[in-house]
């Protein structure tokens, strides 16, 4: 009652190496096929076997931390604050000292294969980065100037449609449009608001999360510098 998550299915104890894992959820949005969602778990302490991930997944961490062993036996520490992508077929291990929260967007896609010890490895996102710039050259779907982007991509799966990485942007008022894809995106610097084909206006600001649907009318404005993670899936 005081988070709006329910308790999930159990783990599976085949898979758990030490404690007694409760883990509760909320998905906010899932294609009708179940491809991509996107929701917030949380978890109590405990250790999973080495195997490799089932599924492309992008995380941010609420609370605690966890702790991902790769192939190499090599460690990663993840706390609240750190965004990070495990792709499909990544072999690793999953431990948690504590409880955890996170964010989550995933792409269960069944023709992505897993493939055969291709070494994939999580992917930290460092929101120091710098960001190629994107070039700008047709005003048409702006209401103002033609901004000033950056964007580094981090990860995409086989098919190219699920992909996270880091965006920035100058301020910019976009004409209303409808999107070709879904994005849960977390605001890292600056302020703006998103208006939907209602002429509901949603205002965020740096520390905010949002999903945008796939389908959704969408006019995005800024009137200050904006960066965010975005996690998109294009249908």
């Amino acid at each position: 009652p005081q988070t709006g998550l329910e308790e999930w299915e159990a783990i599976s104890p085949e898979i758990i190496v030490s404690g007694k894992p409760v883990q509760r959820g909320h998905t906010y949005f899932s294609t009708e096929a179940d491809k991509f969602s996107a929701g917030v778990w949380d978890c109590t302490e405990h250790e999973l076997k080495f195997s490799p991930y089932e599924v492309d997944e992008f995380i941010h961490v609420l609370e605690g931390s966890i702790n991902l062993k790769d192939k190499s036996g090599d460690s990663h520490v993840y706390r609240a604050g750190d965004s990070f992508i495990i792709p499909k077929g990544c072999e690793c291990s999953w431990t948690q000292s504590e409880y955890c929260r996170k964010f989550w967007a995933i792409l269960d896609e069944a023709d992505n294969e897993l493939g055969e010890n291709n070494g994939f490895n999580a992917i930290r996102i460092n929101t120091d980065s710098e960001l190629p710039a994107v070039p700008q050259t047709d005003p048409l779907p702006y209401l103002s100037e033609m901004p000033e982007m950056g964007l580094l991509s981090l990860y995409k799966d086989q098919s190219g449609k699920f992909e996270v990485g880091l965006w920035e942007c100058s301020p910019m008022h976009r004409v209303p449009a409808t999107l070709v894809r879904s994005e849960l995106m977390i605001i890292l610097e600056g302020s703006g608001s998103i208006t939907n084909a209602d002429g509901v206006i949603f205002n965020f600001e740096a520390g905010d999360t949002l999903l945008v649907p796939v389908g959704m009318g969408y006019q995005w404005r800024n009137t200050e510098y904006v960066k965010k993670i975005f996690c998109s899936y294009t249908i």
